[in-house]
């Protein structure tokens, strides 16, 4: 039986159908790209869906056209071994069912480095009537919420080095952490002369899959495998821009004063205001319990877990047995350490009992 050659136009329908894996991650209330949101119903809402409590997987590549896409699936346990695979450096087919779809959004929510072979440069697809419009990754010239709570992914990330880089700075042991506010009710930070350390969090690159490299971190909702992508530079914390880089032995500096922008005579505002305006805020979780996964706990060792929280112009990251830091939007690029002190380990094991954990 004789057939008919496909026309130019089926040809280029079938290709715009195809869909290039580059990398993928969870969308659950345990695990989510934070970028997108303080916590799991802020996230879903960024991207148009219901916060279901089983959760979503996001599929992020390119079709036959080269444009970009991010499909939403419903199979999350397909994901999360994609996910695990690329992570142990394993590769793994990720070929969602068209059954389980539940929404193919335009352009990409993270920063993805690699693209398919084979098909043009990675591009927005042409809109259609009713198309929302494309997913874009945050800026990396802007400081703002998405920008600081990739840096806080980072620092938990990378929790080792940064621990380290405040025991240098701060002439510390690991029990203590920076001197401890001696005020009765104060938080346990450093004292309270704004020593901070800073993060070039813009610059923040997380994890890479088999297939491609997503912007996030340990709460990121697992994109993949972890590479070698550049940590952030330090600087002193002054907001000055320096490119003290992790990684090269040179480690975040601390500083002292008011800052660098002040007016001569009149005193700068503490920026520890801001981070014990998040401790107390922290607090307030435990009496009246925040959106879900605005809390969430992750493995660390045997003994200890990994928190990291958000709320309104903060985010916080903590080890169980060790201390805490907090990134402001309002103090751009900086991370200010939260000592152990006597408080800091009851509210971390507070926070703990409340957080989600990934299933």
């Amino acid at each position: 039986m004789g057939g008919t050659e496909p026309t130019a136009d089926a040809v280029a329908a079938a290709d715009a159908d195809a869909l290039f894996v580059l990398t993928a991650a969870l969308l659950t209330p345990a695990r989510f790209p934070s970028v997108l949101g303080d916590d799991y119903p802020a996230a879903c809402a960024a991207l148009g869906l219901e916060p279901y409590e089983e959760g979503y997987g996001l599929v992020l590549g390119q079709d036959g056209l080269g444009a970009r896409w991010t499909v939403v699936v419903e199979d999350v346990s397909l994901v999360a071994t994609a996910v695990s695979a690329w992570d142990c450096g394993m590769p793994y087919d990720l070929s969602p069912d068209e059954d389980s779809v539940v929404a193919g959004l335009p352009g990409w929510p993270l920063a993805v480095v690699s693209r398919a072979p084979g098909v043009p440069a990675p591009h927005d697809p042409e809109p259609e009537e009713g198309d929302p419009p494309p997913l874009v990754p945050p800026s990396g010239d802007a400081w703002g919420p998405a920008q600081r709570r990739l840096g806080a992914d980072e620092v938990a990330l990378r929790w080792a080095d940064w621990r380290a880089g405040v025991a240098t700075a701060f002439g510390t042991g690991t029990e203590a952490g920076p001197g401890a506010d001696p005020a009765p009710d104060g938080p346990e930070t450093s004292s309270g002369t704004g020593a901070g350390v800073g993060t070039r969090a813009d610059a923040v690159r997380g994890g890479q899959g088999q297939h491609g490299t997503a912007a996030g971190g340990p709460g990121d909702g697992g994109t993949a495998q972890r590479g070698t992508e550049q940590g952030p530079a330090a600087h002193g914390g002054t907001g000055d821009g320096g490119t003290a880089q992790r990684g090269t032995g040179q480690e975040p500096a601390a500083h002292g004063g008011t800052g660098d922008g002040g007016v001569p005579g009149i005193a700068a505002p503490d920026p520890y205001d801001g981070v014990r305006r998040a401790l107390a805020e922290l607090r307030g979780y435990l009496e009246a319990p925040p959106p879900v996964g605005r809390v969430r706990s992750s493995f660390a060792t045997a003994d200890a877990r990994v928190l990291r929280a958000d709320g309104p112009g903060w985010s916080f990251v903590a080890r169980t047995d060790d201390m805490a830091f907090v990134l402001l939007d309002d103090r751009p690029r900086e991370v200010f350490p939260v000592a152990r002190g006597p408080r800091l380990p009851s509210l971390l094991q507070a926070l703990d009992a409340i957080a989600v954990r990934p299933s």
